[in-house]
């Protein structure tokens, strides 16, 4: 799994925990929804660490806490470092 799928996977994960939609996340976080949903649907392939910041504060959870998830365990790279 790509890093950039397992960040995806993990904010779907955490919606569905919180009992809340991607939009209501988005609200919450203080993210427009055409950008969480851009990065989610493939239109964007990236995201800030800024905006990844507001999603965790949005779902009351630490950036460090986004990242300690089993999703992270085995990621690849999504591109070479030349």
């Amino acid at each position: 799994m790509t890093l950039s799928n397992a960040v995806k996977q993990r904010i779907i994960n955490l919606a569905s925990k919180k009992k809340i939609t991607l939009h209501k996340l988005a609200l919450q976080s203080g993210v427009p929804y055409s950008t969480l949903s851009s990065f989610l649907n493939g239109k964007c392939t990236s995201i800030t660490l800024t905006t990844l910041l507001h999603i965790c504060e949005g779902a009351d959870i630490g950036i460090k806490d986004f990242f300690n998830d089993p999703l992270f365990k085995n990621i690849s790279s999504d591109s070479k470092i030349h």
